[in-house]
């Protein structure tokens, strides 16, 4: 059995699941983390070790750690900050539900979550936690709003924890995918469906071209890559003596990291509302 430990969250598809195969077979003891029962059950016929969290209950993050803890022996090397979703619309149609249902999976959870592993590294004198953020946690694309806003508070923390953590032997990486093949779609219609009247917006002609954008099947953007390429990154950020504090994934995110800093912000704002006019990760 490895002794090199990893928990990541958000593992029933996409980047979590391919990270948490990946580092399996890599030799790392992955604990993949899910929301339903099912998942889990589906994780652990694959050769995964799984437990249910919902980053939105202290309770199940809580009672999630507790359980790989004692799986462990109290160690743990490594936390993947994975799980997330999008929640679209435009800022003006967006409630104050909507906006704390998604800080509260994308932000709230993954800092909760985060700070109960956090005293676990520092008793064993270091790790790795790796948060995955976005290119939308670098710039912001019309109809994101709440997406754009948790990732971009996502960014200022674990910054901030990265400039704390110096001289503990702990690592703090954030991983910036744009567009990947994954579910991402699927779950921002579901919260697009719960949260937002497109009916009586005064948006409603972007939304349709959105909805068509969110249901369309495969890849609905250019330079969309498959999850293995979150994964280099993921493996770079573990097993690196010297990990960075970013990882850019996907040319559109090495584009937008040059153009934010080169441009005007009139210029920057022009590029970017021709980019993202009906949206994507």
């Amino acid at each position: 059995m490895s002794d090199k430990t990893i928990l990541i969250t958000g593992c029933s598809s996409g980047i979590g699941q391919c990270a948490a195969l990946g580092l399996n077979a890599r030799g790392w003891r992955v604990f993949a983390a899910v929301r339903q029962p099912a998942d889990a059950t589906r994780l652990q016929a694959e050769g995964l070790e799984s437990v249910t969290l919902d980053l939105r209950d202290s309770a199940s993050i809580r009672a999630a750690v507790a359980t790989v803890l004692e799986r462990t022996g109290g160690r743990l090397d490594a936390l993947f900050n994975n799980g997330a979703y999008g929640q679209p619309g435009a800022v003006e149609d967006l409630s104050r539900e909507a906006l704390r249902e998604q800080f509260e999976t994308n932000v709230f959870g993954t800092q909760e979550l985060t700070n109960r592993i956090v005293p676990v590294m520092r008793r064993q004198g270091g790790g790795r936690i790796l948060f995955a953020s976005s290119v939308l946690g670098l710039v912001a694309f019309p109809y994101r709003g709440a997406y754009v806003a948790s990732k971009f508070a996502l960014e200022g923390l674990a910054d901030t924890l990265r400039l704390e953590l110096a001289e503990t032997g702990i690592h703090v990486c954030l991983i910036e995918p744009g567009p990947i093949l994954s579910r991402f779609r699927d779950n921002a219609y579901a919260a697009y469906r719960r949260h937002i009247r497109a009916e009586t917006s005064l948006h409603r002609e972007r939304y349709a071209a959105m909805e068509a954008r969110l249901l369309k099947r495969g890849p609905a953007a250019p330079f969309t890559l498959p999850p293995e390429a979150v994964l280099k990154r993921v493996v770079h950020a573990l097993e690196s003596p010297r990990p960075r504090a970013r990882y850019y994934v996907t040319v559109p995110t090495y584009l937008f990291a040059v153009l934010r800093r080169l441009l005007p912000t009139r210029a920057l704002d022009a590029v970017l509302r021709r980019a993202g006019g009906e949206g994507r990760r």
